[in-house]
Parts: structure tokens; sequence; C-alpha cells
């Protein structure tokens, strides 16, 4: 039997998985998770009921071709949540354990296995397809391989000294690798002001502690609101200034919200057709505002952080890091000028938290198993930085910049390629696309994707 091994066991994972074994009866997937969380991921393992979703529940099916699914399992839970509503993030995680049991009744005996393990080697097999090394010590052999490793941890803080960052219990270099119940007591400092520092901060204010974040511009995550289906803006979208002046007519015309939501069905087209030079124009200039206007919070994820910004308990301010250290008593020390001003500025804090968000850059993963893909020639960065350089298809380039036969990469680190695979609306289409490219490699019966051009 044709064995396909899919790495991490998140959202896209698990998804890639089920397309797979729906596309021929004589494949085998194995999906590994090294944390075990198969089908929550980091996204959806939140206990925390105040962490909502950032999509309306009637846009966050698990399948393209069911747009209603998640809808009307909520409806047979007997849940209260209709399309327009905001369900927790952890309920969410819930529905794909449950697509996950589903999926492991439904295919015969052997051809779906979880393994709670890490893989930490590949080598291409001399005869073709893979070999594999697990941390626990353990070989396999697939025919192609999925990764979907997810996010990486964010870069080490600008400024931050070596005894800062070597210091577990005041620095926090990525918050969702450890429990936000070791953060001491004490005023906190976040750095970063988008949708990680929000989650951040509902975590941490049940415990009624002073936040602090800060960013280079401050910007907060604007909030969802009513909108309405528009159609795509007429103008020049051929570059990030173009793309930029044609928006603002748009938004003037149908609001802001509704102009970036109609751009949704077209932005991976948009991104692709920007020359190199664009794309990095756009990240340097207008990445911050896209964001924030792009990735929204929930309206009562709204309510409560201007709620807690009004009662003194978070602070946002605009600023420039120039240094982050421990003093002799082991408090940090933040040295920053605020944005328009010159004097240095300086506070003493008794934890800070990296809320900078992923990275995607190759050199500095933490990741024992990109780290050998890199070194064998098999992946490389994506000319941006965001992640892991693919085809058309979601096949990984190599060094060569050759599509790797039966090498495929889905989620967060596809970023340079399509730019949008953060959300769910996204992220469940390239898992359906992956799998179809990958089904017809392999010559199951799923198609639509042209064969690979070799190793």
């Amino acid at each position: 039997m044709t064995t396909v091994v899919i790495v991490g066991g998140g959202f896209s994972g698990l998804l890639t998985a089920i397309h797979l074994l729906r596309s021929s009866p004589d494949l085998c997937v194995r999906l590994f998770d090294r944390s075990a969380q198969f089908g929550r991921g980091r996204a959806y393992s939140t206990t925390n009921e105040r962490h909502l979703l950032n999509v309306r529940t009637g846009n966050m099916s698990a399948f393209p071709d069911q747009p209603g699914h998640f809808q009307a399992w909520l409806a047979a839970q007997a849940l209260s949540a209709g399309p327009q509503d905001f369900v927790s993030r952890g309920l969410y995680g819930i529905y794909l354990q449950v697509q996950l049991r589903d999926a492991l009744a439904s295919f015969a005996s052997g051809r779906f296995i979880l393994e709670a393990d890490e893989v930490v080697i590949l080598r291409p097999a001399p005869s073709g397809g893979w070999v594999l090394a697990s941390r626990k010590g353990r070989q396999f052999a697939a025919d192609a391989i999925v990764l979907a490793v997810g996010l990486m941890p964010p870069h080490a803080l600008p400024g931050a000294s070596d005894r800062l960052l070597r210091s577990r219990g005041a620095y926090f270099s990525d918050p969702w690798s450890r429990n936000l119940q070791e953060v001491p007591a004490g005023d906190v400092l976040l750095v970063g002001s988008g949708l990680t520092m929000v989650d951040v901060a509902l975590e941490l204010a049940r415990r009624g502690r002073r936040l602090a974040a800060i960013s280079r511009r401050g910007l907060l995550p604007r909030s969802h609101a009513s909108t309405a289906a528009v159609l795509t803006p007429r103008g020049d979208l051929g570059s990030p200034l173009e793309a930029l002046r044609t928006m603002r007519r748009h938004a003037k015309a149908v609001g802001w919200r509704d102009a970036v939501d109609s751009i949704r069905p077209v932005t991976q087209t948009i991104w692709r057709d920007w020359p190199l030079k664009e794309r990095r124009r756009f990240l340097r200039h207008l990445r911050p505002w896209w964001d924030v206007h792009r990735h929204r919070m929930a309206p009562a994820v709204t309510a409560e952080i201007h709620s807690l910004m009004a009662a003194g308990g978070l602070t946002v301010t605009a600023g420039r890091i120039l240094s982050l250290d421990l003093d002799e008593d082991g408090a940090v020390i933040l040295r920053f000028r605020e944005k328009g001003e010159s004097a240095l500025r300086q506070r003493r804090f008794a934890a800070v938290i990296n809320c900078t968000g992923p990275h995607g850059d190759l050199a500095v993963a933490d990741s024992p198993l990109l780290a050998d893909l890199r070194l064998q020639g098999l992946v490389r960065n994506d000319p941006l930085s965001l992640g892991l350089d693919v085809d058309e298809h979601g096949r990984a380039l190599g060094r060569n910049g050759r599509s790797v036969a039966g090498l495929f990469v889905v989620g967060p680190l596809t970023r340079g390629a399509v730019w949008e695979s953060m959300a769910v609306p996204d992220l469940r289409n390239q898992a359906a696309q992956a799998a179809a490219c990958l089904a017809a490699d392999l010559g199951a019966t799923l198609g639509g994707c042209r064969t690979a051009a070799g190793a």
C-alpha cells in the first residue's frame, strides 16, 4: 500500500490526511505530531473561553465543498451560534477532533495511523520514496511526505541581552510554548501589538496584572462588524501603491471592511502577480496596516481589550526598543523611545513576553527536521524569508530551484508563495489542493495536478 507521512497534526495536516484518504483506497497515511494534539494544533488547544475565533462560524467549515459543515455540527450539539457569531477556539478544537475520530472510524484499519512522535530526519531512499527517523528512535518508509509543521516561533527580541534571553523566569520567547501561569507576579511587558498580544493579554488579565504592549507603530487589530458581499474593486492592483489607491477609493464607496473582504478571492493571485521587489515593498511599508485590517478581533474581544485599556490594565505604546536587560534583582529593564520623540525612556517589568509573531527564516529555525532538510538542499527559504519556497502546486523547491518530487508543504510556511495561508478559509483550500496534487503524483484518482519536475 502506498504510504504518505504527514509531519504535523494540526489543522492543515489533519485536513490533508482526510482528503488523501478519500482520494484512493490504496493510500495509507501516517500523521505525526510531537505534542499529540492531533486535530487541535496550537491555535485550537486553548482552554480559555475568552479566546474566540477571528472568523465567523459561517465561514469555519473544515471542508471547502461543505461550507455549512461547522454550522451544522454546532446545531447538532444544540449550541445556539449563528453564522455571524464568533465561538471559542477551544470549541473549534473539539470540532476538529470529532473530524479526526470520524476519519479514524471511517477508513479501514491500518490506513490512518497516528504517531505521537517527532520526525527529525528525512532522506530520499535510493530506490525512490523516503526514509525517516523519529525522536523516539524509530524508522519508517514513505512514498511521499507532507510538511505541515505550522508556525515557527518568533525571532529573538531586538536589543535583548544574552542574559535576558537565557532567563527562563523573566523571558518568554514564545507565549504558546510555555505555561503562562509561570509568568511571575508584577507588571509584564508584551512586545508586539497584534493578535498574539491580544491572546496573551486576555490570558494574563484574569490575574489582575498591569500589562504594557509596545510595537513600532502601536497598531491594534481592528474589530469585526457587520459586512456585506461586494464586488472586487475596479482599478489597478498591479503594485502595492496602485492597490492602496484602488482600495482607498473602494473603501470610501463600500466601507473598509467590505473593501478588504472583497479582494479575499483574488489576494493570492495579486500576490503572485507582483514582482519580487513589489512584494518586498509591501512587506516594508504596508504589511502592518494590512494585518490589522485583514486579521480582526471578534467584537466581544475588542470590547474586552478596550475595557482593559480604559481601566489601566493594558497600555499600548508605539516606540522603538533600544535595549532589554536584567538588573541585579532579576527584573527586566526596558529602554525605548516613543514614536516621534527623542527622549530616552526606561521602565521596569517582572517579565517580558515575545508577542511579535512567527518568523519563517530557516537559517535560525529551531526545527531539527527543517535544518536537516536545508542541509541536504531539499528545501530552501523563499526569497522573502517568510517560509519555505514551493512551486505553484505546493511541492518544496530545493536548493537548485527545482521541485522535489514527493515533498509537499502546506500551511503558514507557504506564505512567501501564496501570502494568505493563515486563516481556516485559506488553509482548507490549500489542504484540498495539495492532497489532489499529491494523489495525482502518486497515481491515485483525485486528479488535477501536473507531474513534478523531479528532485
